[in-house]
């Protein structure tokens, strides 16, 4: 089970860092990684981080601005999300797999496990 936290109201400028927290599952060891979804759209990637290393990915549209980390310890995913813009408006969902195509790692339909989403609103 995966328990995403963290969303909120911010304005354009603004930072937020969402949280992932699994039960069940070692974040280490499966591939971890936020969508999100405005409204009217459907499902988009965001970020995943490989299993088993630090390799990171990322959409072009939050490259440079999100960051994806892991915290092993507490069985954690974060997504720090940095200068904020209103078309970041979203629910963001975590998600998790333990196979995942490498080359698919953005598709959404690779990953089996997702949490219950939390929204993040950037006015501007």
């Amino acid at each position: 089970q995966l328990q995403a936290s963290g969303g909120g109201l911010v304005q354009a400028g603004d930072s937020l860092r969402l949280s992932c927290v699994a039960s069940g599952l070692t974040v280490g060891r499966v591939y971890m990684a936020w969508f999100r979804q405005a409204p009217g759209k459907e499902r988009e990637f965001v970020a995943a981080v490989k299993r088993m290393g630090d390799n990171t990915y990322y959409s072009d549209s939050v490259k440079g601005r999100f960051a994806i980390s892991r915290d092993n310890a507490k069985n954690t995913v974060a997504l720090q999300m940095d200068s904020l813009k209103p078309e970041d408006t979203a629910v963001y969902y975590c998600a998790a797999d333990r196979n995942v195509i490498l080359s698919a790692i953005r598709s959404s339909s690779n990953y089996n496990y997702w949490g219950q989403g939390t929204q993040v609103t950037v006015s501007s």
